[in-house]
């Protein structure tokens, strides 16, 4: 079905309307052999708050960006290439329903659809996208990927000393790679994290600690699940980063 509609001309119509509403700003999504499988509206939990994407799923690249005029005009264009993507269900808490993680090696999030039947049919053409990609290409499924970050609501206190109270002055930042909310004392120290960046990045002492010593693995995260936490009590929203969907800022 998918390689019937590589060369149609309604996929490519359908791929450069999706060009189109990103404008000069997006990346050109036409190549050979793309196709535009489906697109949708999900939650996407960001740093501060759950918040509304446009995703597109093609058999090769997942790309989503911010809503700026519904099916006419998308900003801040991100392409996650599928090969590198793993997916997990997220079981479903409070208001958070019908979720699961998106984990690739330089970047991971949660997504929320409007419904259980949406959500099933998300995952299982991303899964069914993955699979073709990976036998196509010969290679293994991805083992590495970068932590979820914790939401900024989660977490009145550093994650790590249990004392530091997050202040206008005392700011939150995030360890890149166990994705905990700590404070500056607690992340003073920088690494190397290839995947994830070619400059040094905040982490965390316990991770830097456990890195140092090549004792990498305990330093992944194991939090799969704790992210509905973000819609509850509303908190003092006093947050190191402008933009939820930019990882570059502390």
């Amino acid at each position: 079905m998918v390689d019937r509609l590589a060369n149609s001309e309604a996929n490519t119509r359908r791929i450069n309307i999706v060009e189109n509403c990103f404008g000069a700003a997006g990346q050109p999504l036409t190549i050979p052999g793309r196709v535009l499988i489906g697109e949708g509206v999900l939650t996407k939990l960001c740093r501060k708050k759950p918040k509304a994407r446009q995703f597109f799923l093609f058999n090769d690249i997942l790309v989503y960006g911010n809503i700026v005029i519904q099916k006419k005009k998308y900003n801040k264009q991100h392409i996650i290439p599928l090969e590198n993507v793993t997916i997990d269900s997220i079981k479903d808490e409070g208001d958070l329903r019908n979720g699961w993680l998106i984990k690739t090696p330089t970047k991971s999030f949660a997504v929320y659809a409007a419904t259980a039947t949406e959500k099933s049919e998300w995952m299982n053409h991303i899964n069914k996208c993955v699979t073709d990609l990976l036998s196509k290409s010969g290679k293994t499924p991805s083992n590495e990927h970068a932590a979820v970050w914790v939401p900024d609501s989660e977490a009145t206190v550093c994650m790590r000393c249990q004392k530091a109270k997050f202040t206008p002055v005392n700011r939150r930042h995030h360890c890149r790679k166990c994705g905990f909310v700590v404070c500056g004392p607690c992340s003073e120290k920088r690494f190397l994290l290839p995947s994830q960046s070619s400059k040094p990045v905040r982490i965390c002492d316990f991770c830097y600690d456990l890195l140092s010593t090549g004792d990498m693995a305990t330093c992944q995260p194991t939090r799969s699940d704790s992210y509905s936490q973000s819609l509850k009590s509303p908190l003092n929203d006093v947050s190191d980063d402008d933009d939820d969907d930019d990882d570059s800022s502390d």
